[in-house]
């Protein structure tokens, strides 16, 4: 297995370009499915989720083709089955949303019950039920035998659905369902983050009818044809482009991040500048610095769907709030148990509590290079944040969870002056020095 070693210490600087969204590029993969012809995506992430999501689309029968860095052609009209059950869809979260898409495309679907990050109980009864009022059957949890899940419909028809509770997988999947399906169908309690608008307009440049995406409601007409034919560019990854705010702001070094969307961005924009970090923004950019006259002030962070904080930029802001000046509390309001990398940044001399779903967290804590582990994807780059600001080095182990969502992320923070390689088990067993 790989891990990350880091040498830390060093401030940060110069500039990193943020690649294609993870969230965004899964669902509108799942939607290409939907497609009656071929279409192109571009700025398409390389990362070890999408890399998935491509092989499991092709074991559908897609055709899949590399144009260039970034660019793939799609081809969903050879697809020859409903069954999504290959042994990948187990490993990512996001592979749901197939059930959505081969729904609507064969009103049946055929999947095993998705994988991804053991923060929390993830159910996906509001995806079952949702797909219950547009008219499919097998819907009921107790429909789910050996982890498999089989949906069918005679007819999708558009129909009112209230969301219990906002959920984002929910409202892309019952998108997905309901762009064929007769008639209107409106989505209450919707789900606003940035992805779900970009899958939105995908499918309306496709031939969609989906209005009110990133508004608590959304009105979908279903269209029998979505013809395909054109091309398509995924939004930039809010989180990555976070991450690497947050990793020049503990570093105490001067990043600017290009290719993002800044309003994007406000939730985490409004908290650097509450605790003392400059901020300059862009048309597409933002830059971070730190003003040594400048203290670094507490703050509290709540995590809450879009517009409030991103769950995604918790463990991340955490490592932040190490670097403040007094206590600062964090509220995780989304996730149960998204707590469980605290133990890690412990290890590294973090003076963090938890209390329920709230991490109390004094500082300034100067944090000393350890092992650690990446517990999932945005514990492991918290991990390297916190690697990045410590004295020494430190060991990421299970870096292949990192993978799962940062492209490039070893060249990107070495073209900011980071210390950082990465190197398989065999290396740390008999290791090689990091050189400055």
């Amino acid at each position: 297995m790989p891990s990350y070693r880091i040498v830390g210490g060093t401030r940060l600087r110069g500039d990193v370009s943020i690649s294609g969204s993870k969230n965004a590029v899964l669902g509108i993969l799942a939607a290409s499915m939907m497609l009656d012809g071929p279409c192109i995506l571009e700025n398409v992430p390389d990362i070890a989720d999408v890399r998935a999501m491509l092989e499991i689309c092709e074991t559908l029968g897609a055709v899949i083709t590399p144009l260039s860095e970034g660019m793939f052609k799609i081809d969903p009209t050879t697809i020859n089955t409903h069954e999504a059950t290959h042994d990948k869809v187990k490993n990512i979260r996001a592979s749901y949303y197939l059930l959505g898409a081969l729904l609507s495309k064969f009103k049946k679907a055929t999947m095993h019950m998705p994988g991804g990050c053991n923060f929390g109980n993830r159910p996906i009864d509001l995806h079952l039920n949702g797909f219950a009022k547009l008219g499919a059957h097998g819907t009921s949890l107790s429909d789910i035998r050996k982890g498999i899940i089989r949906i069918v419909a005679d007819d999708l028809v558009g129909a009112h659905i209230f969301l219990d509770v906002v959920s984002v997988g929910a409202t892309i999947n019952i998108m997905l369902a309901a762009t064929k399906a007769d008639g209107w169908t409106t989505i209450e309690n919707a789900a606003k983050e940035p992805h779900i608008v970009d899958v939105a307009n995908f499918l309306n440049s496709m031939g969609a009818n989906i209005k009110g995406a990133g508004t608590d409601t959304i009105r979908i007409k279903g269209a029998p044809v979505l013809r395909g034919g054109f091309s398509y560019s995924i939004i930039p990854d809010q989180i990555e482009a976070g991450t690497y705010m947050i990793a020049a702001a503990v570093t105490g070094g001067d990043v600017t991040v290009h290719n993002l969307i800044p309003k994007h961005m406000e939730p985490l924009t409004a908290k650097l500048e509450e605790m003392g970090y400059g901020i300059e923004e862009g048309d597409e950019s933002i830059r971070v610095f730190v003003d040594p006259s400048v203290p670094i002030m507490p703050v509290n962070f709540k995590t809450m769907p879009y517009p409030g904080f991103p769950t995604d930029l918790q463990p991340q802001a955490t490592v932040l709030l190490c670097m403040a000046n007094g206590l600062s509390r964090m509220h995780e309001n989304v996730w149960d148990n998204r707590f469980q990398y605290v133990t890690e940044l412990q290890t590294m001399g973090a003076n963090i509590s938890v209390i329920d779903k709230i991490a109390l967290i004094t500082g300034p804590t100067k944090l000393n290079g350890s092992s650690v582990v990446a517990m999932d994807l945005r514990a492991g780059a918290a991990m390297v944040l916190a690697g990045l600001a410590a004295d020494g080095e430190t060991t990421i182990s299970e870096a292949q969870r990192i993978d799962r969502g940062y492209e490039k992320i070893v060249e990107k923070l070495t073209g900011l002056g980071a210390t950082i390689e990465r190197v398989d088990d065999l290396d740390l067993i008999c290791p090689r020095p990091v050189t400055e």
